[in-house]
């Protein structure tokens, strides 16, 4: 992984240092609140309810053990005890006093960490599979090119005040693991027909209150032309992009409002303009990024130890089959670790935690740890032989749960409990729900099931690409929780359909209940998964499950 030189060391110190004076100037007065905003959003700190918070970028969601039990370290030190992982692959310390944060990030310098640009109209972390490095089938990993563009848009002195948030994501691979069609910009390495590298363009993808997914504007652009034709879009998007209304600043809205084939037009324009600027300078860099990122010594050792814990221990067989995915290398596998079990806070981990996925990932994991957009952690590269050892330590830790991918791993944002956007509660209904089928003992059954909640509009829990989304809101002031179906946010990306009206507070668990109910009993057997039910079924048997009233009343 890439660790920073002295130039990186040296721009981080200084941003701490600026930042330290930043505090201090607003802790005495010097600084009102308004003045101080955009100061401290440009290193990570938000105003939430009821504290401050603070957000950590963790670059394309990698990690090693130093820096993972330092942030456990702050967590214990200068929070709760706790952090929250995001679906953009960061960290978040939701009670840190204001006086505490410069400490804090020199902190996170200590181990080659910041915040910089992980909030404020700039480009956002870049987000990238999380499987990279060891996917099967990878075309190439991702996380080099991610982290180029990292280095290219930090304190890019055009692109710090864009009209609104600038979100890329980067993937190796056919399968999407890092929803590209839902930012700004998202890249999918490929290789022509002679065999040639290169990237699948995606311009114009975000969610939010106007969901749209993001358009192929190059079908194969020369991974050499990479760099000029982000900055091409990013540019046109600088100048045209909407100041005036910031529900309709994103690029998604200017590539709608101006047509699609003008904008892309005056990206093309621009990208001529930019193509030999930088002289070769981009692909070298690239080059020398990519020696960071060369496949870990595998080792060769026996594997009959996951063999006879598979055929033996009906519990470590169920982690298996669920938490397990196949790696580029046949004795290894890639473990997802749940953040997700039942009646737990959605993506939190305790600094314990977080310092047994340290050792685990140093002892047994080539020292990498990854942070997945589904707010779990993945562990890429595992031989099958320690698997046995892994899951007891899992177990032990309370982070053993065999649900990735089923109906308890929920992607679901801070809602109300913690949001000063939030418009109804997240957390909660995310802990119903998974508590409710942990009861039911269906999660096996039903299978693979994406349920998404947001406590906004905004979508930062990804209601819209979720099998089954769920956005809450304000209705008078009562709570409200209406229901998206047939979203998807892998490859075969789509938007959900509102279903109907919402439901309280109180009617939403058993609305999902009745809906998952209704799948099981529609399915071709228990191969058809729930997003295939709904394509081949459509949604009217499944609103009919949701609203039996009106189903009742129809037939009257």
């Amino acid at each position: 992984m890439y660790e920073y030189n002295d130039f990186d060391e040296a721009l981080v110190r200084e941003r701490v240092a600026q930042f330290r004076q930043q505090v201090g100037r607003r802790i005495d007065g010097s600084l009102t609140e308004d003045e101080f905003k955009p100061l401290r959003l440009m290193n990570g700190l938000y105003l939430q309810l009821h504290a401050y918070m603070l957000r950590v970028a963790i670059p394309y969601g990698t990690l090693n053990s130093r820096q993972m039990r330092q942030l456990a370290m702050i967590a214990d030190r200068w929070d709760k005890g706790y952090g929250h992982f995001t679906t953009r692959q960061n960290i978040q310390y939701n009670w840190p006093r204001l006086a505490d944060v410069p400490d804090m990030l020199d902190a996170l310098a200590d181990v080659g960490m910041h915040a910089i640009q992980t909030s404020g109209n700039t480009v956002r972390n870049v987000t990238a599979d999380h499987f990279a490095g060891a996917a099967a089938g990878e075309v190439f990993d991702p996380r080099p090119v991610a982290e180029l563009l990292r280095q290219w848009s930090t304190d890019h002195p055009e692109f710090q005040y864009l009209p609104r948030k600038f979100k890329l994501a980067v993937i190796g691979t056919e399968a999407d693991r890092a929803v590209i069609r839902a930012h700004d910009i998202g890249l999918q390495m490929v290789r022509n027909a002679a065999g040639a590298l290169g990237v699948r363009v995606f311009v114009g993808g975000g969610l939010g209150r106007t969901p749209l997914l993001g358009l192929v504007t190059r079908e194969f652009l020369p991974l050499a032309d990479l760099l000029p034709y982000v900055e091409a879009v990013l540019s046109v998007y600088n100048m045209a992009g909407r100041r005036d209304n910031k529900y309709k600043a994103r690029i998604k809205i200017t590539l709608r409002e101006q047509g699609e084939a003008a904008l892309i037009a005056q990206i093309e324009d621009r990208f001529a303009e930019l193509r030999d600027s930088y002289g070769g300078a981009d692909r070298a860099l690239l080059a020398e990024i990519a020696e960071h990122f060369l496949p870990p010594q595998f080792k060769s050792a026996p594997v009959e130890a996951h063999d006879a814990a598979y055929a033996a221990d009906p519990v470590f067989r169920s982690w298996a089959d669920t938490n397990l995915s196949a790696h580029r290398h046949p004795d290894y596998a890639i473990v997802q670790i749940s953040l997700k079990k039942p009646g737990a806070t959605p993506g939190d981990a305790s600094s314990a935690q977080m310092r047994v996925m340290a050792d685990l990932a140093e002892r047994y994991g080539h020292d990498e740890l990854r942070v997945s957009h589904a707010q779990n952690v993945v562990l890429p590269h595992v031989h099958r032989g320690d698997l046995p050892a892994v899951h007891a330590a899992l177990k032990q830790a309370g982070l053993a749960t065999a649900n990735i991918g089923l109906v308890s791993d929920i992607i679901a944002c801070p809602g109300m409990d913690y949001c000063a956007l939030a418009t109804a509660r997240s957390i909660p209904v995310a802990q119903a729900i998974a508590t409710r089928f942990e009861e039911l003992d269906l999660e096996h059954e039903i299978g693979p099931m994406q349920i998404k909640i947001s406590g906004c509009i905004n979508a930062c829990g990804h209601h819209h690409v979720g099998h089954i989304g769920i956005l809450g809101l304000d209705r008078a002031g009562v709570e409200n929780y209406q229901i998206t179906l047939g979203g998807d946010a892998s490859e075969t990306a789509a938007i959900g359909e509102r279903a109907g009206p919402g439901f309280a507070y109180d009617q939403i668990v058993p609305a999902i209940e009745r809906l998952i109910r209704a799948y099981l009993d529609l399915r071709d057997g228990p191969g058809e998964s729930f997003i295939a039910a709904f394509r081949r079924l459509g949604p009217a048997p499944f609103k009919s499950a949701l609203y039996p009233a009106e189903r009742t009343r129809d037939a009257a």
